[in-house]
């Protein structure tokens, strides 16, 4: 028997089966140049690939943001013109030219920050892969040999091969690539099927037809495992799924701890898809709407009729349910193609989020007034993000009172009373968080950037990637240190950093005083189960006791006693 432990485990369950391996086709492209005469040729190849794949996803985007979004992907034109561009220009044949126009593109997405944005050069991956194989005439795979329940290997899975899938017959998903954001992590945890990705050199320790024991809770794989093992997890797999149905009876109920503190998990989410996704999980509201993916998804600046019919969708699915949405979040490691950022030395300190809003004040107002529009008949809130000084805020602010007086004037219907806070994500809006909480109506935490920022750790770079730590006590003393402020003036606090659905930290958050908990919509369930079955007393001693630490070694030996 061999043991493989697992880091990254993104739909929990535990099950047991035969290995089913994906096929690996051959997508590397052939040959590199072509002579003059040819040129002609290969573009005609490329534009004929380019419509029969977009005849192939017309279908699958009626019922799908992913694949709508892969379908404009296909049809985008900077990626034609890149492609073509090399034909024409560098007598590169469709494979070659195909190939390095997408890579291009890909690894503007690898090299940003956010999780959720370096996923997203998988749908650059998959258009990339679908392409290729109409050039070089390959079918789409081996899924149709799948006639019984198997656990599936590959060594990654985009959305064109989990459409492929006929879901009654898949146990479990393991990938070597992909992270917890990936598309087969979001499907997995949407259809409740125990998935791990991310899983180095799994493809060489594992054969097809291995029988495997996976539990994606633990992160642990079995290979060939001998009966006592078999007997031991039928036993868990027996008890997880008992737990999980407890998880799922009780999640419709309200989040109370035992005694009697209220509090709220909402869901982070970046489009209508993810909306409809999160209302499944019975969450109490969207913490983070990223309105961002409106603009990186078009090629030009959403119009205010494009922002409002989003924003009122995602209000109605909500009903009378809070929707938080965090304008324009762009710059760092987010950029878009129409609109040209400065060269920047540092551009995680430089041109980004509210500063772009409060320099280019008509793309501020333009997203404003649509919120204000939704707001007419939704419970939306507006969250303006990286902000570090007050005259920020004032300034956002009057921006919005002018887009208000703009809407009265043209007998526009609007939201009068939308609730305004800000993200505390940096070191000054730490130190200045009573300030703003004079001036704003809630926080929302930002853990994800304040951790990199007060620690002064780019947690990209694997060379120090181990520092950044959100339980470092410097942190936890400035998310303390901000909720505080907030309850001073009578503000709400939540956060929708990653930290707030890390197990450990749930307790230590509730007993910091944490209004509100914003974590992916999977997660909702289990942290409303560890709420309900806490104490907010408890929790507020345990808080007491974890300030007073020096060291995280100090913080974890307390949290995990």
């Amino acid at each position: 028997m061999k043991r493989i432990e697992v880091k990254k485990t993104s739909s929990k369950g535990i099950v047991m089966g035969r290995v089913f391996l994906v096929e690996e086709q051959d997508l590397s492209p052939a040959g590199n140049s072509v002579q003059e005469p040819e040129v002609e040729k290969e573009i005609q190849a490329y534009e004929q690939a380019v419509e029969d794949v977009i005849a192939d996803l017309v279908p699958l985007a009626e019922g799908s943001d992913i694949f709508a979004g892969h379908l404009e992907l296909a049809k985008d034109i900077a990626l034609k013109e890149g492609v073509l561009g090399r034909i024409r220009n560098q007598n590169y044949n469709a494979q070659m030219a195909l190939h390095e126009t997408a890579e291009e593109f890909r690894m503007i997405f690898e090299m940003m920050d956010d999780e959720y944005m370096r996923e997203r050069s998988a749908d650059i991956q998959d258009i990339r892969n679908r392409l290729m194989r109409k050039l070089k005439g390959l079918n789409e795979g081996n899924f149709d040999e799948i006639t019984e329940k198997v656990i599936l290997l590959a060594r990654d899975l985009a959305p064109s091969d989990t459409a492929k899938l006929n879901l009654d017959y898949i146990l479990g998903f393991i990938t070597e690539l992909g992270g917890v954001t990936s598309h087969v992590s979001i499907m997995a945890r949407g259809m409740g099927i125990p998935a791990l990705v991310g899983v180095s050199g799994i493809m060489d320790e594992v054969k097809n037809g291995d029988f495997v024991i996976m539990d994606a809770s633990q992160g642990v794989i079995l290979v060939n495992p001998g009966q006592e093992e078999i007997q031991e997890y039928t036993k868990k797999a027996e008890e997880f799924r008992k737990f999980e149905k407890e998880l799922e009876e009780s999640s419709a109920l309200p989040t109370v701890t035992k005694d009697g503190r209220k509090l709220e998990v909402c869901g982070n989410v970046g489009s209508l898809e993810d909306v409809k996704r999160a209302v499944q999980f019975q969450i109490d509201g969207i913490g983070l709407f990223r309105s961002e993916f409106l603009y990186m998804e078009s090629d030009h600046f959403p119009t205010e009729e494009e922002q409002f019919e989003v924003y009122s969708q995602a209000a109605e699915l909500l009903g009378d349910k809070e929707l938080t949405i965090r304008t324009l979040d762009i710059g760092g490691d987010k950029g878009l193609d129409y609109f040209e950022f400065p060269k920047e030395e540092n551009p995680f300190l430089g041109y980004r989020a509210i500063r772009i809003g409060l320099d280019q004040t008509s793309i501020l107002k333009t997203q404003l007034r649509a919120l204000l529009r939704a707001g007419a008949s939704g419970h939306i809130r507006i969250m303006f993000p990286m902000i570090i000084s007050v005259e920020e805020v004032l300034k956002a602010l009057q921006i919005l009172e002018e887009s208000r007086e703009e809407l009265a004037k043209e007998g526009v219907p609007y939201g009068a009373d939308l609730e305004v806070g800000v993200m505390i994500e940096t070191p000054a809006a730490v130190m200045m968080a009573e300030e703003l909480a004079e001036r704003v109506d809630f926080f929302s935490i930002g853990t994800n950037d304040l951790t990199q920022y007060f620690l002064a750790v780019d947690r990209g770079n694997q060379k120090i990637a181990a520092m950044y730590n959100s339980y470092h006590p410097a942190v936890l003393r400035a998310i303390y240190q901000t909720i505080r402020a907030g309850h001073k003036f009578g503000k709400k606090v939540g956060m929708c950093g990653e930290f707030a659905s890390d197990p450990k930290a749930v307790k230590l958050l509730l007993g910091m005083g944490l209004d509100e908990f914003s974590v992916s919509p999977g997660e909702a369930a289990n942290v409303k189960y560890q709420i309900r079955n806490a104490s907010a007393d408890e929790a507020e001693r345990l808080a007491k006791e974890v300030m007073k630490q020096p060291a995280v070694e100090d913080i974890m030996r307390l949290l995990e006693e």
